[in-house]
């Protein structure tokens, strides 16, 4: 008789709490909990680089606030499988901390992204740059940079270790850039020499992008792209254009 009690009050305990679950609310009022939805070329086409930017910044005001959707699910999958269309080309740093994708609420088939320690500039980054605009049709190139980037205070460091040394060499001119303007302590123990630092190479990098690529320069000319740099804090979650 006990024990057919005690499973009556399991059976009403189990019943009670998958009816709250049931009739709980969304996590966040009105949004869509699931986005199978993917770019077209139609849409790619319609959207203006400025457009597109909005979008990038609305994502990341929603990731920084949790107001989070699930976007890479099998019906997402399939339908990428059979082409893409981003609206935006990600140039950041390989740091595992950044997810590029995600500090911007993106899912599949919304960006390109091309990685590389201290987001800097070289032939191979530009070919993918261009192949991501003029080929693929996006629209927005962005310069991710982010606080306490190890490629940042290694450069400031002066470190030389393999091709290391070469990469680091593409930061050297963002921290020369600083040398009259600058007027604290210029150690990578300097928080904040180190944010500038970081902001100035990300400038540089878009120098570079604009001097090296003709490619890019023409499309940015006819405004068919727009170039943007941004700083992400590992803190907040939050992308501070510059």
């Amino acid at each position: 008789m006990k024990t057919l009690f005690i499973s009556a009050v399991l059976v009403v305990c189990l019943y009670s709490c998958k009816e709250k679950v049931q009739n709980q609310p969304p996590a966040f009022g009105g949004a869509h909990l699931i986005d199978t939805t993917i770019i077209t070329a139609d849409q790619q086409a319609k959207l203006t680089p400025e457009k597109i930017l909005e979008g990038l910044k609305e994502g990341n005001k929603e990731y920084t606030e949790d107001q989070l959707v699930v976007r890479n699910t099998s019906a997402r999958i399939r339908q990428a499988s059979t082409g893409q269309y981003p609206g935006t080309v990600v140039l950041a740093c390989m740091d595992s901390r950044v997810p590029v994708e995600d500090i911007f609420h993106a899912g599949i088939g919304d960006m390109f992204v091309t990685r590389v320690a201290g987001n800097i500039v070289n032939e191979d980054i530009l070919g993918s740059l261009e192949y991501g605009c003029k080929v693929s049709g996006a629209k927005v190139i962005i310069v991710l940079g982010h606080e306490h980037c190890g490629a940042i205070t290694s450069a400031i460091k002066d470190v030389k270790v393999g091709n290391i040394t070469a990469l680091l060499a593409k930061i050297t001119p963002a921290i020369k850039d600083l040398d009259n303007t600058y007027k604290g302590d210029k150690k990578y123990t300097n928080d904040d020499y180190v944010e500038k630092v970081c902001e100035e190479n990300v400038r540089l990098s878009i120098k570079n992008i604009r001097d090296k690529s003709p490619i890019i320069k023409d499309m940015e000319t006819k405004h068919e792209l727009i170039i943007v740099g941004a700083v992400y804090d590992m803190q907040t979650g939050v992308v501070s254009f510059l």
